[in-house]
């Protein structure tokens, strides 16, 4: 008898990185690596969640390991930056206001979910 092997999709697997910044932009030269920090996270899939707060998106804990190092080599000399994790499940629960409105939660994307 054959074994069917499948892949059970978990909102305890899939992870969430959201990258905190604040970085001074006072000068041209910060105003330059502000920039080029900022382009790197969008060029490694993280979207905007609002200014200075960046979401994207993982398939679990190792990605998450391995984003954090790719971050940690492109961060800038000066400012502050704090990576927060959690997982899928977590990111269901976000409570969301815009202006005094309260909105649904975000959505989780939908490339995850296979059959």
């Amino acid at each position: 008898m054959a074994r069917q092997r499948y892949t059970e999709l978990s909102g305890y697997k899939f992870m969430w990185v959201m990258v905190l910044f604040d970085l001074p932009t006072a000068t041209k030269k910060e105003r330059y690596h502000y920039t080029k920090f900022r382009n790197f996270l969008l060029d490694n899939a993280f979207e905007m969640a609002q200014y200075s707060v960046y979401v994207r998106h993982t398939s679990g804990k190792d990605a998450v390991q391995a984003i954090i190092r790719k971050i940690e080599r492109a961060m800038p000399p000066m400012g502050k930056v704090d990576i927060l994790q959690f997982t899928d499940k977590q990111y269901e629960n976000i409570v969301c206001f815009r202006g005094n409105q309260r909105r649904l939660s975000l959505k989780n994307p939908e490339q995850f979910i296979l059959f």
